[in-house]
């Protein structure tokens, strides 16, 4: 038997502190509501706050979501009823900020709350699309499936976002040693040529002289161009958070050459996966099309998709406008014209994110293998070009050298 210490609220109101024995949380939160208390929270006696403890944050992963959803999926399909699924959970929940926000969502569900009305609190863990999808899902009576589908679109969206994150990784590290190898010379071995071609007293070549300048403005004024870079790096972060900041951002990465149609394929696969997965769980194609463009990642297929949903409330079929915009790829429009005709448009939306996915992963294979020799002639040009303005002045002393034989 465990100790739980906690705070409650009588049916007249009045709260009250105090501890229970029982076996786990949830035999004590049971004992508890059988005397007609409303628990306002439970803990068990004994987990004291360190010193540098602190409340958790009320965020989960999507891996510990993926697998909560899963869970839930299976146990109401079993006929389990919601609210106990939930207690289970929490109670079996290892991950402080999910099982501080289950618990919070389990005393909603039971002062008469909705399950998507409950988790509407916690956007950092429940998006929108989960809390749309489960609306419907509790609308048609399908949770459990619901639920299913959430999961794997949870993972289809997660491996998404590994293989972007594969694609820039490499080049971020490389051009980061790039830099530091570059400082490195520059400040610590190109002043030692310096004081020997000054020893010397010879004319330094033009090249030779905009090195040392160069090495001269990183090693003695550090204290500006250092808060300088920082400054640039903070503005610019500041500026694409603005609107029309973040609008010529998201132009310019789909304009970028290589990257930017890796970035285009990534848009219209997360476009076409989430839309499907909305319309297949029973959301309205006008909420769905509000859904996606609000988590689309792009402002300009944002503006794009809302526009498109304002030409489909006045009647017009969602293919065109989308076509006219001029960012999605004519294959897509079609396909999705002829979803719209058919009224297959989830199962053909679902063939275009299996296809872009594909590409994606193909485009991800292909950047790899070319940005690593493109870095490392990067390198190449950057330290030979240093080297041969270190040794041009080399080479002037031998020749004036040989004259003098």
């Amino acid at each position: 038997m465990k100790e739980f210490k906690y705070t409650a609220r009588s049916a007249t109101g009045k709260q009250s502190k105090g501890s229970v024995n029982a076996i786990n949380r949830i035999e004590a939160t049971n004992e508890l509501r059988k005397k007609g208390l409303n628990i306002l929270s439970i803990e068990e006696a004994g987990k004291k706050k360190g010193f540098f403890t602190s409340t958790p944050s009320k965020k989960a992963t999507t891996q510990d979501l993926v697998i909560f959803t899963r869970q839930l999926s299976t146990m109401i399909s079993a006929g389990i009823p919601l609210l106990e699924c939930l207690e289970v959970l929490q109670e079996q929940c290892d991950k402080p900020g999910l099982k501080l926000v289950l618990g919070e969502v389990i005393e909603k569900v039971r002062s008469g709350s909705d399950f998507s009305e409950a988790i509407t609190s916690y956007p950092r863990v429940f998006s929108k699309i989960y809390v749309n999808m489960i609306k419907a899902g509790e609308a048609s009576g399908q949770l459990d499936v619901i639920l299913i589908r959430l999961a794997e679109f949870l993972e289809s969206a997660e491996a998404l976002k590994r293989e972007i994150k594969s694609a820039m990784t490499y080049p971020v590290i490389s051009l980061s040693l790039i830099v530091l190898i570059v400082v490195g010379l520059m400040v610590f071995i190109i002043p030692q040529f310096e004081k020997i071609f000054t020893g010397l007293g010879i004319d330094l070549p033009l090249p030779t002289k905009v090195l040392m300048m160069m090495s001269l403005i990183m090693k003695s004024y550090y204290w500006a161009w250092v808060p300088g870079i920082i400054g640039l790096i903070v503005g610019f972060m500041a500026l694409i958070k603005t609107n029309k900041g973040e609008y010529y951002y998201n132009w310019a990465s789909l304009k970028m050459p290589v990257f930017g149609d890796l970035f285009m394929k990534v848009a219209v696969s997360r476009f076409a996966r989430t839309f499907s997965t909305l319309i297949k769980s029973g959301v309205p194609i006008l909420g769905a099309l509000e859904i996606v463009a609000s988590t689309s990642g792009n402002r300009l297929i944002e503006n794009a998709i809302n526009d498109a949903k304002e030409n489909v409330r006045k009647g017009e079929t969602l293919s065109e406008p989308l076509s006219r915009s001029k960012l999605f790829p004519p294959m897509v429009t079609r396909m999705i014209g002829i979803g719209e005709k058919s009224g297959a448009l989830e199962s053909l939306l679902e063939k275009i994110s299996e296809f872009y996915d594909q590409q994606v992963e193909a485009a991800v294979a292909g950047l790899t293998s070319m940005i690593e020799p493109l870095m490392i002639g990067m390198m190449g040009v950057i330290v030979g070009g240093i080297v041969i303005a270190i040794m041009m002045p080399i080479f002037e002393i031998q020749k004036a050298v040989g004259k003098k034989k």
